[in-house]
């Protein structure tokens, strides 16, 4: 009866050992080596939560390790999520990732003007962030599989596995496994009395991180659907915004270190950017997305500070960088975005395309002035050290160049297609 007793309990008893005659039994190893222990990728919010009763039911996992990342989102969900851990997990960890998120992989988005088809990559960029510290608890408590509540339709699987699979363990997909609707999902988490958000009225699907909130589900799914105001929680209605606000960004070596002439670190400027491009109703995106497995998905999304710092970002690259240059780096990075939106960033093209995006960020140096209105963020001016640009040479006022020097180029420029209406 002891035996049975102990291996009911958690495992954060250090040492429980017993004498039988002359032999000593270490139960806690024996304990341990009983159970069948996962670590769970756990937001807090309707599919991993429901995962974990699932993993007892259907995978025979006995021992359930919530792992919670912080890569941005408000505090309160972050505390909702251990809260609700702590009472259907049986051990929860909470990481906080932000720093490491900006320096690692959101200062790279920005070198490489990370975009996918117009969406900024908010959610694809951390998820492999997350699988990595997930696998890291998975070790650390010598768990004996990985998990996720990821659907079987969407990218966020193709992202978590493509970190998960590098490890020997198991991979297991509850929500993709046994082919879950949203709807079935609410039904069973209210049987078990879970706590969650989403209703059958709004059953809103929301991930949000420091660089983007993204929202879908329901109806927001259906193309022809006018999205409600109430699911923005990040921008105002570009109608209701405010008069017109300029700003100063300030750039060194491809990476935003200052606002308006104050230096700050990359997560509180990130903050600060989304206060204010939202506040004027900047960063909504609505669009029909090609998914990594060829479905077509309409997806809405904010994300105010990423679309002032990457409109920023570009158009001083503009400015500094040349002309073979800027056509050669629009190929990388929009290479750079796919393998990034597939979350291979394990990927070696991965490393080699950010060693050239690297290169040319050295003199990625300056500052970019912006207009803030209604929805809208304008560059306005920008200034460099590294500026291409010489007043006196492009000036229509001076004659530094002498102009009949172009003739020359002029008698030869499209020669060929001249040769060929001549012939055809």
């Amino acid at each position: 009866m002891l035996l049975k007793y102990l291996l009911r309990i958690d495992s954060w008893i250090p040492i429980i050992t017993c004498k039988y005659k002359t032999k000593t039994f270490n139960l806690s190893a024996l304990f341990n080596k009983t159970m069948k222990k996962v670590a769970l990728a756990y937001s807090g919010g309707l599919d991993t939560s429901v995962c974990i009763p699932l993993l007892k039911e259907h995978y025979n996992c006995d021992y359930a390790i919530t792992v919670t990342v912080d890569v941005g989102q408000p505090a309160k969900e972050i505390q909702q999520a251990e809260k609700k851990a702590k009472k259907i997990s049986q051990k929860h960890y909470t990481i906080d990732a932000k720093d490491e998120f900006v320096k690692d992989y959101i200062f790279p988005l920005i070198k490489a003007n990370g975009s996918y088809e117009g969406y900024v990559l908010g959610t694809s960029i951390a998820r492999p962030l997350i699988a990595k510290k997930v696998v890291e608890i998975a070790k650390k408590e010598k768990a004996h599989a990985l998990a996720h509540g990821c659907t079987g339709k969407g990218n966020d699987q193709l992202r978590f596995e493509a970190v998960f699979r590098s490890t020997n363990l198991e991979v297991i997909a509850p929500m993709r496994d046994m082919n879950l609707t949203r709807e079935w999902e609410m039904d069973y988490a209210k049987k078990h009395g879970i706590p969650v958000a989403a209703t059958k009225s709004k059953p809103w699907s929301v991930d949000e991180n420091i660089w983007s909130r993204s929202i879908e589900g329901g109806r927001l799914e259906e193309p022809d659907f006018i999205p409600p105001e109430e699911i923005f929680e990040w921008t105002v209605s570009p109608e209701k915004a405010p008069d017109a606000l300029v700003i100063d960004i300030g750039f060194e070596c491809g990476v935003p270190v200052s606002l308006n002439g104050k230096t700050l670190d990359g997560v509180t400027l990130i903050q600060k950017l989304n206060k204010l491009g939202g506040a004027h109703g900047v960063g909504r995106t609505d669009m029909i997305e090609d998914r990594v497995l060829g479905l077509k998905a309409r997806e809405n999304y904010e994300h105010p500070a990423a679309t002032i710092i990457l409109t920023a970002h570009k158009d001083l690259e503009k400015l500094v960088l040349t002309r073979e240059e800027l056509r050669f780096k629009s190929i990388v990075d929009e290479t750079w975005s796919e393998l990034a939106y597939k979350g291979l960033v394990d990927e070696p093209l991965y490393s080699d395309l950010n060693a050239f995006i690297d290169k040319t960020q050295e003199r990625v140096t300056g500052n970019v002035k912006m207009k803030l209105y209604k929805g809208s963020a304008k560059v306005i001016a920008r200034d460099s050290k590294f500026a291409l640009y010489s007043a006196d040479l492009s000036s229509f006022d001076s004659k530094t160049i002498d102009q009949k020097d172009a003739e020359g180029v002029c008698k030869y420029h499209g020669f060929q297609a001249r040769l060929f209406r001549k012939i055809c």
